[in-house]
């Protein structure tokens, strides 16, 4: 099986996606990217994220609807789902990281069946 693309979002691409990125940037399973939703966004999420992307997670739900509204022309939108994580922890926060993994491992085995590692600490 090939490594499945994740794509993590959140608004503004400063803490929570990047803390995502940062957390399973070398973790074998997976190819990760992320990105924001605003136009402040260091990297905003774009047509090529969504082509290259298997799933995206975002990080509250208003995230997706704001994709789905923006994007609603785009052929072929991956999987969306939220981690419902609010925005309310500093970059590689031990808690963001613990809530990031907790979601993303449940859809990694959902989406993909793809076990957890040791690495991830479940």
């Amino acid at each position: 099986m090939n490594k499945p693309h994740l794509l993590f979002v959140c608004g503004r691409h400063r803490l929570r996606s990047p803390t995502a990125e940062a957390v399973y940037r070398r973790d074998p399973r997976v190819k990760i990217r992320s990105a924001g939703v605003s136009s402040k966004s260091g990297h905003q999420v774009s047509d090529k994220d969504l082509d290259w992307a298997d799933l995206i997670l975002v990080m509250e739900r208003k995230y997706k609807a704001r994709i789905l509204g923006t994007f609603r022309d785009h052929p072929n939108l991956p999987p969306i789902v939220s981690l419902d994580i609010p925005d309310e922890y500093e970059r590689m926060d031990e808690q963001l990281i613990a809530l990031i993994l907790k979601g993303t491992e449940f859809h990694l085995k959902e989406v993909f069946g793809i076990e957890p590692n040791a690495q991830t600490n479940h």
